[in-house]
């Protein structure tokens, strides 16, 4: 599809006067209903740039329009029903079951003080039943495990119906069934309308799903475009500080580092 999304100009920002830029002139553009994938090492300023994009953080200089408006024109109701956060984790003060705690997806949607009606509801299961955990609906938060409760975190930004859906490390600290299951759904999303934007340190994971590839490091982009314009050994290389190769296997992307470790 023509025409982006979101762009993202010459976006710089930093935690403190006197700190180094967490992130420094980062530019580009996304598609909608694509798969982009933000990759690099721990430290990149990956987070920081979805943070940047969701409008939790304000750039020292640069711009990020959503629909060709900035984002810092959107109220907050307005920016929350275009574009959802995936957290890589969150603090979650009281026992809701997950059905109550997905139900919270739909506060933007709702005035002050008024409480979630049938048809919200009924969107929270819809959104269970879309991560596959619709048996967990009464189970108590802190009774999940790791793998559940990040489906749980999906599930609650799919309930809040974003045109722009945000991931921080989805796949990180998930098993290889669970890591799965979680990029299925998000080439579902994709198929539905939705544009996913997601960060990652895995090269593998980013290799599975994703349309464009944004290469990070130390707070800059490396490189931006297709995957076989930027998925290569030497920019991978040059993106993790590593020598790298990428083998191409039955249609995958599998890359091997070529470093030895010392015994």
């Amino acid at each position: 599809m023509s025409g982006s999304i979101l762009k993202i100009n010459a976006l710089t920002f930093s935690y403190s006067p006197s700190a180094t830029a967490a992130v420094k002139e980062v530019s580009f553009d996304i598609s909608p209903q694509t798969v982009t994938a933000i990759l690099g090492p721990n430290g990149a300023g990956k987070t920081t740039l979805l943070h940047l994009i969701l409008g939790l953080k304000k750039p020292l200089t640069g711009s990020i329009l959503l629909h060709e408006k900035p984002v810092s024109s959107y109220s907050r109701h307005e920016l929350s029903q275009n574009i959802g956060l995936v957290p890589q984790s969150e603090y979650i003060p009281f026992e809701y079951s997950a059905l109550e705690y997905v139900t919270l997806g739909r506060a933007p949607y709702l005035g002050p003080l008024e409480l979630p009606g049938k048809q919200d509801t009924d969107i929270a299961r819809q959104a269970l039943h879309d991560v596959g955990i619709s048996h967990l609906e009464n189970r108590s938060i802190p009774a999940l495990s790791g793998g559940e409760l990040q489906l749980v975190l999906l599930a609650r930004a799919l309930c809040q119906q974003p045109r722009v859906l945000l991931l921080d490390e989805p796949t990180a600290h998930l098993d290889l069934a669970n890591r799965n299951v979680t990029l299925q759904i998000l080439d579902r999303l994709r198929s539905a309308g939705t544009t996913v934007i997601f960060s990652t340190h895995d090269p593998e994971a980013a290799s599975l799903i994703a349309d464009k590839l944004v290469l990070m490091r130390g707070g800059q982009v490396l490189d931006a475009g297709t995957m076989n314009e930027v998925f290569t050994a030497e920019k991978l290389s040059n993106t993790y500080g590593t020598s790298v190769e990428v083998l191409h296997i039955d249609g995958l992307h599998v890359v091997k580092s070529m470093e030895r470790l010392g015994t």
